[in-house]
């Protein structure tokens, strides 16, 4: 075992001293659930009765023993997105499986499932970022019929996955796994597509030639095979040892897929209370465990999305995080894949070259990973370092490459692609906000440029269209944080503000909403903290105000004196129209509860604190 980095010592300290009364509580929550014993045995006659009606007649007999595990199987499943089409084949897998190791398996439900990709620009958006707590919600009802005695998790895409999480951390004292679908096989190049996109953008190309680009890029089964937000999440699960090893970038209806799907059966009912090792979730969700994300984060590139959701998904888990913690993870981890949008490669090639098992591999050689945490393979993540093969049609495994054989898409910790992860913390006197960099060229990490302020997209877009952004500016586009509108992301933006800056002006995007996992070569300050709508001073910038972004010294200021920035007014837009329709007016108690972004746009409020207060155990 490598000896650890000191300052990812100090900082993982860090985290667990901060989290110490809130992790406290939680896994006294945890153990008090888990000492409850087998779980259907608190249930009634009835009860029971109501669960096992529609099984079969040797799952019946199963479920009313007590020494038969149960797994319950929660799908993300619908056949309109590409990425969970391929999940309606794994439940018949998963309970044939189960029956050979003598368990069942049950449905216990379904999580709606929403593409940032179909929702881009379209008034759906505003509700994206609010869907991953109704996973969450729907996640706890799935498992609270109480009749489980683990878990199988179903999803990929962007909320998905961090809304199961969430869920999941609730339950923490059952095994709980995730299974992926996998990619789509890769279609049209990432570098063609971005230059399709721009063409368009420009006007010399038609509607009918951006559909044909974007048919081919997207075109099958399986993940979008850039490195987005989907992606982000397939390597957080495998890093955090909630995968089975090498699951995450397998295609979807292969022979390996099928076996993983099995192995991944077989072992989560191994690990219940009622198998050889048991293993719960609480166990796995540890602080180093979300350490550990984080450095996958940056090693790998991965989605400014994660920096909002990580932080939701570890406070679930009783653990507090935050943007100086991925600011400073990211300062001691070298990036180590260029993939698209850090690159052109896509996921296929990554994997195909030793994707994450390498990744992961020489991170722990350097002393960059918790090494002995718990996964749901069991106590390490050296297995994680192997990739799965069929030998003689039987799942086996094999060391991943000693040396990639195309360093410009994976590279090892000699050869770094850059020296740090390429998140920034950016802060100043219009508040905290983040960055990425891993896809900036040096000359565009600091921008000084007057404002050109915005109230939303179509504004943008109509300023671009009369030909009045051809200049040096910094857009300015506030009012679109988690309360004024559900903090929908900007990606639209991404093709006309690239036309700008390839013409050669000075261009960057300030902004209290999202950008997306395909953030890329444009520098944009993201998630700025506080939003407009809660006072931030983002809604009191006006057109030609100098504003300064250091990406370097990771400074984010408007150049004026404090005490005139201060007596502005805020000049709040009417937000009315983006509250309904779509049913974004059903999500109004959302919008009124949400947390900010550095506390994960969390609408949900839990009371751990409290446990211990009114007398609860400390664990």
């Amino acid at each position: 075992m490598a000896r650890r980095n000191a300052r990812l010592e100090d900082i993982t300290q860090r985290i667990i001293d901060r989290s110490r009364n809130l992790r406290r509580a939680y896994l006294a929550q945890m153990k008090a659930a888990q000492e409850e014993g087998p779980y259907r045995g608190a249930l009634s006659c009835g009860n029971l009765a109501h669960a096992s009606a529609a099984a079969t007649k040797q799952a019946k007999k199963q479920l009313t023993q007590s020494d038969a595990p149960n797994i319950a199987i929660v799908t993300a499943y619908n056949d309109m997105l590409s990425a969970h089409q391929p999940l309606g084949a794994f439940p018949p897998l998963i309970k044939k499986a189960l029956l050979q190791v003598k368990a069942t398996g049950q449905i216990a439900g379904a999580v709606p499932a929403m593409c940032d990709g179909v929702t881009q620009g379209q008034a759906g958006m505003d509700i994206s970022l609010f869907s991953r707590d109704v996973i969450a919600q729907a996640t706890a009802v799935s498992l609270s019929h109480n009749v489980f005695d683990g878990a199988l998790l179903l999803g990929v895409c962007d909320k998905i996955v961090p809304g199961l999480f969430i869920g999941a951390a609730r339950f923490g004292h059952l095994p709980i796994m995730f299974m992926p679908a996998g990619p789509m096989p890769s279609g049209l190049p990432n570098e063609e597509k971005a230059r399709v996109r721009r063409l368009y953008a420009e006007g010399k190309l038609d509607r009918e030639a951006l559909l044909k680009a974007e048919m081919a890029s997207y075109h099958a089964p399986g993940t979008c095979t850039f490195y987005g937000t989907a992606n982000s999440n397939q390597m957080l699960m495998e890093i955090m040892g909630l995968h089975m090893p090498g699951a995450a970038f397998v295609p979807p209806a292969t022979d390996l897929r099928k076996a993983l799907i099995a192995e991944g059966a077989k072992r989560i009912a191994n690990i219940t209370h009622l198998g050889e090792e048991p293993i719960p979730f609480y166990k796995i969700a540890s602080e180093q465990a979300f350490v550990n994300a984080i450095i996958g984060l940056h090693a790998t590139g991965g989605s400014t999305n994660l920096a909002i959701h990580l932080i939701a998904m570890a406070r679930a888990a009783g653990i507090i995080i935050d943007w100086d913690d991925f600011s400073d993870l990211s300062e001691i981890t070298p990036l180590l894949c260029r993939i698209y949008p850090n690159g052109f490669a896509d996921v296929n090639q990554f994997h195909a070259l030793g994707g994450i098992g390498f990744v992961m591999r020489e991170l722990l050689d350097a002393g960059l990973l918790h090494e002995d945490v718990w996964t749901v393979n069991g106590k390490g993540l050296r297995p994680y370092t192997q990739e799965p093969f069929l030998k003689d049609k039987k799942l086996a495994r094999k060391a991943v490459p000693q040396v990639s054989s195309n360093r410009d898409i994976l590279t090892d910790m000699d050869h770094p692609a850059a020296k740090t992860g390429g998140l920034k913390l950016l802060k100043g006197n219009l508040g905290r906000a983040i960055i990425k960099t891993s896809a900036l060229k040096k000359t565009r990490l600091v921008i000084e440029a007057p404002a050109e302020v915005f109230n939303s997209q179509s504004a943008f877009i109509e300023a671009f269209e009369k030909g009045q952004l051809e200049k040096d500016f910094i857009a300015v586009l506030a009012w679109q944080g988690p309360k004024a509108n559900g903090m929908p992301e900007l990606h639209k933006l991404t093709p006309l503000l690239s036309v700008l800056q390839n013409k050669g002006f000075k261009i960057a995007l300030i902004t209290d909403g999202r950008m997306s996992g395909a953030s890329g070569t444009v520098p944009a300050a993201i998630h700025l903290a506080p939003e407009a709508y809660e006072g931030g001073m983002i809604g009191k910038l006006r057109k030609g105000d100098r504003l300064r972004l250091d990406a370097i010294s990771g400074e984010l200021d408007v150049l004026m004196a404090a005490q005139e920035l201060e007596g502005r007014e805020l000049l709040k837009p009417r937000l009315s129209a983006e509250h309904w329709g779509m049913g974004r007016e059903l999500f109004a108690g959302m919008r009124d509860l949400v947390t900010g972004a550095e506390q994960g746009a969390m609408t949900f409020q839990l009371q751990e604190q409290s446990c211990l207060e009114d007398g609860g155990s400390d664990g």
